[in-house]
């Protein structure tokens, strides 16, 4: 199970996060700044996993952005590697290449698509179509609101 996962860009800043267990404010700006540090410090040929506190941290770097997530330290990491992969694919097909700038003026839709994919920090979605045509349909609607109304 996922406990959050963050997205980072190359000099530390926070893109994205995404909470799936409850801490205090506080918390979450300190464990944020603490894996941003390690993770971002880390050399390139190093493994991408790490262990902290009673976790795990499982990173993977694409371009200019780290893709972190916290899980249990009994979870399978290549199968966290591979959800993470799974999510920039998504990303990667929606934006066209994803980068940082998409994920910046875009959040809401990076939001929408990792909510499409897991669920309480677990994966519920593997196919890429579905979550795509779930993409489509939500970007149709907010193009046209009065098509999904339904008169009284």
């Amino acid at each position: 199970m996922f406990h959050f996962l963050l997205l980072l860009s190359r000099q530390g800043k926070t893109r994205l996060t995404k909470w799936y267990s409850s801490y205090t404010n506080k918390e979450k700006a300190r464990f944020s700044r603490e894996i941003s540090n390690m993770v971002v410090s880390r050399a390139p040929k190093l493994c991408n996993f790490l262990e902290w506190k009673e976790y795990k941290i499982i990173f993977k770097r694409y371009a200019s952005l780290y893709f972190v997530v916290c899980a249990d330290r009994n979870d399978n990491e290549l199968i966290i590697l591979e959800a993470i992969h799974h999510y920039v694919e998504i990303l990667d097909r929606y934006f066209g290449n994803v980068c940082e700038l998409d994920l910046i003026f875009n959040f809401h839709k990076a939001y929408y698509i990792l909510d499409e994919l897991f669920i309480a920090g677990e994966l519920q979605e593997t196919s890429k179509k579905t979550v795509l045509r779930l993409i489509v349909q939500q970007d149709a609607q907010q193009e046209n609101p009065s098509e999904g109304k339904v008169d009284l």
